[in-house]
């Protein structure tokens, strides 16, 4: 078995909202995955984070204003590892101010502005002693397998009779891991659901061949520890939705009126990945379609104290 360390709340609820047009969306509340700070990024941080003891260093990179970084720093630190975060520069919205400033309280930061000198300096950092490297978004196939687990929640729950399985589930589509580990989730249950990807970042990162390998690269992990044979991820099960990119990576979309509906279950969006996301999803919206939150509204709160260091 892989190791993993027990971080999140699961499942977490899904909920009904209507659109409108009077359809009905589906809401999968991964805004709540943790008790003080959620998103997706928690299911991956269970498995990337594994084996942490205290003294320990954890290194990641990201943009300024990176919810991965700050996420991961704050586990981390409960879990009792120093933790440092070089940073390149990035477009700055009202979103990616506040997690700035909320990172800064819980990690020491390296501002590199560029990424190829944020790659440079995380690689002399990463030869340090007792040093975990997280590369930016977590992405990587071991972290790929927190997403599994949550397609597989999301069909149990379909099951027990909360709600009827979507076909179609939309995710913001950055690194690719959230994505990729849906796929493979709903591959391995084998049911016909599939992944919209929205593209928030360059075509360049943002391609379905990304996400196929991923996801394909987390079976064959999967294969090596169980010794079974596992479907793989096909092109139809992936569609990357180009169209809600806006002006590039961090710039707002107008403001949308659907978003209200979402205001009823106490939800804030962010400009670059769960708003662009969104209004996918209200497009497509009918009973058939699941928004899947991946971002905690809980972040945009200014004045806030340091984020708790435990539950």
């Amino acid at each position: 078995m892989l190791p993993r360390v027990d971080l999140g709340n699961f499942p977490t609820p899904v909920e009904r909202v209507t659109l409108r047009n009077g359809q009905l969306l589906l809401v999968k509340r991964d805004d709540l995955t943790a008790a003080h700070v959620g998103g997706n990024k928690v299911r991956a941080l269970e498995w990337l984070l594994a084996g942490i003891r205290a003294g320990d260093r954890v290194l990641t990179v990201g943009p300024r204003g990176s919810t991965h970084a700050l996420i991961t720093a704050t586990f981390a630190r409960r879990l009792g590892a120093h933790v440092t975060v070089v940073r390149w520069n990035q477009p700055m919205n009202s979103a990616a101010r506040c997690v700035s400033g909320r990172l800064e309280a819980e990690a020491s930061i390296v501002d590199a502005r560029v990424v190829a000198g944020t790659y440079a300096i995380a690689g002399v950092l990463r030869l340090r002693r007792r040093t975990r490297w997280i590369p930016a978004g977590a992405a990587t196939p071991v972290a790929v397998l927190g997403h599994v687990n949550a397609a597989l929640e999301l069909v149990e729950q379909s099951k027990r009779g909360e709600f009827e399985l979507p076909t179609r589930v939309v995710v913001p589509l950055g690194t690719g891991g959230t994505a990729a580990g849906l796929a493979l989730g709903f591959r391995l249950s084998g049911v016909p659901v599939q992944v919209v990807a929205v593209r928030v970042v360059s075509n360049i990162l943002g391609r379905r061949g990304r996400v196929l390998s991923f996801a394909n690269r987390a079976a064959q992990l999967i294969e090596r520890v169980t010794r079974e044979r596992l479907p793989r991820v096909n092109a139809d099960d992936v569609i990357i939705a180009n169209g809600f990119y806006g002006a590039g990576y961090g710039r707002p979309l107008d403001a949308l009126a659907d978003e209200r509906a979402l205001e009823t279950l106490g939800v804030r969006l962010d400009d670059t990945y769960s708003r662009k996301a969104f209004a996918a999803a209200s497009a497509l919206g009918n009973h058939a379609t699941l928004f899947w939150l991946t971002f905690d509204g809980r972040l945009l709160e200014t004045g806030a104290k340091r984020l708790e260091t435990g539950d």
